[in-house]
């Protein structure tokens, strides 16, 4: 891994060393080395090398804190890590990390803040007595009433634990898969095998499964925590996070609709698999022919031939299970379209009972809008004639009018005094056919 790559000998040695007491006199540094850990311990399940038992591949999402991790981080000429149990309780204290058993079991979200009189306790008590009271065992990580002889225990720390951060990824991604492809109700729909297959791609393209014990967890995780997924048995149903509880359910419907959608893949699959058959029959035929067998070519056509019958008759088969799945989804679609129908005019209804949009209400709101435009018609007016008044302003028209007059034809007589004026003034000019003499004056020699 890269991280160890990246760190020198004596960092190395340093962090595979017992540094937990440093969590006391030390925690700067204490939460270094446990960051550091952190980091390597997520790059070890990412890279899914850890086994499960079954000789499978390892699970991307679950921790295998034992023996074999130890082992598995044992360096040359630097041995085990040492202070592996400080570094695990303070990761399951942080909830960075969490049991399995404790992960699937839970009844509610991972996100609670937990037991209660633990909560209280956390609040009220300061850390300098939350310290002294982990020196005497009566508080720890895990809780309150921590004994001294359990946490001194070698292997406490042993378990399978799920990194809380690697679910919340693969969660993001399962669904950011599942918004891409769903156009009907059979998108929604997966048996547990179908699941796994159809987002085999989280972790890696590679994939053709997910891992059993990462698909366990990734359901849950979004059926608790996101509340986007109804889990019955072998059944895994997506639905939209604001549904109500009593909808949260698996109907016949579902089942009838998944059971086609397996007909329709199974169905698929033996057009696929009847396809590769004609073609390795075709290439058979080929070779007996170069080679002159023209008794075995003639068998391999035949079987060809009867091979393509039967995928024609899976075609056909295949057509009416499609287009009976069409007109399913159609239907559901049409009854989801009547429901949005249904809600849009209980909605317009509700808001058309509403008392303000009576007849009555109306008229009266709209005599009562009329009655006060006109008065505020009326206080303007008395406040335009009033403030003339104050200010000795006479609002006579045939007066404004007689001023206005008055105006235009002084303008008018000053324009022609001044067209007369400029009728009598003597051009200095001379006239345009007279020449010009001009007479130049040069200096004296």
């Amino acid at each position: 891994m890269d991280i160890f790559s990246n760190t020198s000998r004596a960092r190395l040695q340093a962090l595979y060393s017992d540094f937990s007491r440093q969590k006391q006199s030390n925690p700067t540094a204490f939460q270094a080395n446990v960051e550091w850990w952190r980091k390597a311990l997520e790059s070890l399940v990412d890279s899914g090398v850890q086994q499960t038992g079954t000789g499978s591949i390892g699970s991307r999402l679950v921790l295998q804190a034992n023996r074999a991790l130890l082992d598995c981080l044992r360096l040359e000429k630097v041995g085990k890590p040492l202070a592996m149990g400080a570094v695990i309780n303070d990761l399951r204290s942080r909830k960075i990390l969490i049991s399995l058993h404790k992960f699937m079991a839970s009844k509610t979200s991972i996100y609670d803040a937990g037991w209660l009189p633990y909560r209280i306790a956390s609040f009220v008590v300061g850390r300098p007595l939350w310290w002294a009271l982990e020196q005497v065992g009566i508080v720890g990580d895990e809780g309150v009433l921590t004994s001294i002889s359990h946490s001194q225990k070698e292997t406490d720390w042993w378990g399978e634990y799920v990194f809380v951060e690697h679910v919340e990824r693969a969660a993001d991604a399962v669904l950011s898969l599942q918004e891409s492809k769903t156009t009907g109700p059979a998108d929604a729909l997966y048996t547990l095998d179908g699941f796994r297959k159809s987002f085999a791609s989280v972790f890696d393209a590679s994939n053709d499964s997910l891992h059993e014990v990462d698909t366990r967890i990734i359901l849950k995780y979004l059926e608790r925590e996101r509340r986007v997924l109804v889990l019955d048995t072998e059944v895994v149903k997506f639905i939209d996070s604001t549904t109500p509880h009593d909808e949260r359910i698996i109907t016949t419907v579902d089942r009838g609709i998944l059971e086609l959608k397996s007909a329709i893949s199974n169905m698929q699959r033996q057009v696929d698999g009847i396809h590769r058959k004609m073609d390795e029959y075709t290439n058979k035929a080929t070779t007996a022919l170069q080679q002159k067998w023209k008794s075995l070519a003639l068998s391999y056509l035949k079987s060809r031939k009867q091979l393509e019958d039967l995928r024609n008759k899976r075609l056909v088969s295949l057509s009416t299970l499609e287009s009976t799945m069409l007109s399913i989804e159609t239907a559901a679609g049409d009854i989801q379209i009547m429901k949005t129908y249904e809600t849009s005019t209980a909605t317009l209804r509700a808001v058309l009972s509403h008392p303000s949009l009576q007849r009555e209400n109306i008229d009266k709101t709209m005599d009562a809008l009329a009655e006060a435009n006109q008065d505020a018609r009326e206080i303007d007016n008395v406040f335009r004639t009033d403030g003339d008044v104050a200010v000795g302003v006479d609002n006579d028209d045939d007066d404004i009018e007689e001023e206005l007059q008055a105006l235009v034809k002084g303008i008018e007589d000053e324009r022609s005094a001044q067209r007369l004026q400029n009728s009598q003034v003597p051009s200095i000019l001379p006239a345009v056919d007279e020449p010009v003499k001009v007479k130049v004056l040069l200096p004296p020699n």
